[in-house]
């Protein structure tokens, strides 16, 4: 199977893609909020001679339907374990970024055997103390002002003022902006509060974090993820906030390609 498809679960259409090379070791890309799958395209193109790329959209974003309730993150990990089994993968690379990074981390909690190696991108393994608030704020400013504008204000935090400047947060803008309203609430709902760092020491697989340099806090909080998931690695990308396969795609791909293997 090849190309874009969608499969229902708990009657919610999720949304994905296939491509690489038939046969080759499987790797899988989860999104952050507001964004679709189409964020992977550098990332699927440098990895599809070596390796079978599933990318999908979370439920509520791109081309998934949005739920009725607010979305957990034991919904988000089970999306991922059934669209698995849906294309009969017993194991994958798993590659999250921002909500993917809990997605990825309620997968290897429930099904540890399903992941070979973990990437985690610019992503908590908790809500951060304010973090709740933080997302009532978010929340608000989109259902009064638009996606529209709450893509404008976003794009403003994930990248630098000269990468807004020279258009290469505007593929993201427009992702943020066609998001549905209530697509974005249900799955911001679930970031208000999770908690897997008690899952971090269980990791077993090798795991590499990545952060952007501009990203706040987030070098400083994958740091301490690193510190607590043994033999894991972490890479710091300069010049790149939030989305660092868009700000700095190369710099990305090297990463993840040598974390991989490839060379």
């Amino acid at each position: 199977m090849s190309g874009t498809n969608t499969f229902t679960r708990d009657g919610v259409s999720i949304r994905f893609q296939v491509d690489g090379r038939e046969g080759a070791p499987w790797i899988v890309f989860s999104n952050s909020i507001c964004t679709d799958l189409s964020l992977w395209e550098g990332q699927a193109a440098a990895l599809a001679p070596n390796f079978r790329v599933l990318r999908y959209d979370q439920r509520g974003h791109g081309g998934s339907s949005v739920p009725s309730a607010p979305c957990t993150f034991e919904q988000l990990g089970g999306d991922v374990a059934a669209l698995l089994d849906h294309l009969g993968i017993a194991r994958c690379t798993f590659v999250g970024l921002s909500m993917g990074v809990p997605t990825g981390l309620q997968l290897y909690k429930d099904q540890p055997q399903r992941i070979e190696r973990l990437v985690l991108c610019d992503g908590q393994a908790a809500t951060a103390p304010a973090g709740a608030a933080g997302w009532e704020e978010r929340i608000e400013m989109a259902r009064r002002e638009s996606m529209s504008a709450f893509a404008d204000a976003t794009v403003g935090r994930w990248f630098t003022s000269d990468q807004v400047k020279d258009g290469r947060a505007d593929v993201v803008r427009r992702m943020i902006a066609e998001t549905p309203f209530a697509g974005f609430e249900a799955c911001a709902r679930a970031l208000q509060n999770y908690a897997y760092a008690d899952v971090l020491p269980r990791i077993a697989v090798p795991t590499l974090l990545i952060a952007g340099k501009d990203d706040g806090k987030m070098p400083e909080t994958m740091a301490r993820m690193r510190d607590a998931i043994s033999g894991s690695q972490f890479v710091e990308i300069a010049s790149a906030g939030h989305i660092p396969g868009i700000a700095q795609p190369s710099v990305f791909n090297r990463a993840l390609l040598g974390f991989l293997g490839v060379r």
